[in-house]
């Protein structure tokens, strides 16, 4: 059975920075990615990125493209394509399989960099409307509607950030969440409601999603007044926050009711020997590219003083 000291699932800005830290600092490491590239939710990112210090890229497949680069060049070692089956936390293993290849793998640590998925509304119709390809980018898809109606469903910043793009692209806009209050910031919510294109609509769920080739309209219920009803829509955009990625380990660390990763100031979880960094462990309103990248090094400098100290217990102070 091969032995890595530290094994991170996950090849996001987390795990990539937890990587080259290990790199640099001599620690046997190896990256697991199940999909056949670098960069987790880089891709997704369709605007500028300004807010990473030192660095500007017009998007996320930029910054992605910078990010492996480095990557690549320092000669970490990773994995694409990799599902993961299992893994064990008493025996420290994991089991893996990579095209038709299953194995399995002795590690010390384990990191955790696998972030988050959006949140589904979990009703009729919206499987159908995922398998057909209809997740859209307010960013970059918004002049496809233009004189066109959408709903958006969420009462965040991404909700109404989306809203107001799709508005002032020339689409007419239902912002429609499940209650009245919203935690998006001011700076939104005052932008939205002084739009005459986007009507939001509160204390309201969608209950299915409708239409063979695409989305043509959704049945919605007032939960306050117990009234049910429909919309006719050309496209939805769903909007109702991030589910971290925490199958794989969920019933052997502790995890919180909205399902973070509780861990410490280094990243260590309640289990020992496993660590969580990035969008698994933080809340989505502290989450950035910049904190994942800083995590991943704090956990991976952390585990190197403890691959190195012959107190196995060294603690953050």
């Amino acid at each position: 059975m091969q032995h890595v000291d530290v094994i991170i699932i996950g090849g996001g800005p987390a795990g990539i920075s937890a990587a080259i830290w290990c790199k640099r600092l001599g620690v046997n490491h190896l990256l697991l990615e199940k999909k056949e590239e670098l960069g987790g939710q880089f891709s997704k990112i369709h605007n500028e990125i300004i807010d990473y210090p030192g660095l500007y890229a017009k998007d996320g497949k930029e910054m992605q493209r910078m990010f492996v680069e480095q990557f690549d060049c320092l000669g970490c070692s990773y994995r694409l394509g990799t599902n993961i089956f299992s893994i064990n936390h008493s025996l420290q293993t994991i089991k893996i399989q990579q095209k038709n290849k299953i194995e399995e793998i002795h590690f010390n640590y384990l990191v955790l960099a696998t972030g988050t998925n959006q949140r589904k509304l979990e009703v009729p119709g919206e499987k159908e409307m995922i398998d057909r390809g209809e997740s859209y980018s307010a960013t970059a898809d918004r002049y496809l509607f233009k004189n066109k109606i959408v709903a958006v469903v969420g009462g965040g910043d991404r909700a109404f950030e989306g809203a107001i793009l799709l508005a002032e692209a020339g689409a007419i806009v239902y912002l429609i969440h499940r209650s009245k209050y919203f935690k998006a910031r001011t700076q939104y919510t005052d932008i939205a409601s002084q739009k005459g294109n986007i009507k939001i609509i509160t204390d309201t769920k969608v209950t299915a999603i409708h239409g063979d080739k695409q989305v043509t309209s959704i049945d919605l219920i007032n939960t306050h007044l117990n009234k049910v009803f429909s919309l006719e829509i050309d496209a939805l955009f769903v909007r109702i926050g991030t589910k971290p990625n925490t199958e794989l380990i969920e019933d052997n660390i502790e995890i919180t009711k909205q399902g973070v990763v509780v861990v410490d100031q280094i990243g260590k979880t309640s289990n020992d020997s496993i660590y969580a960094i990035g969008d698994i462990c933080t809340k989505p309103l502290f989450s950035s590219i910049v904190s994942s990248v800083g995590q991943g090094a704090i956990a991976a400098k952390h585990i190197s003083l403890r691959l190195t100290s012959n107190d196995e217990h060294v603690t953050w102070s």
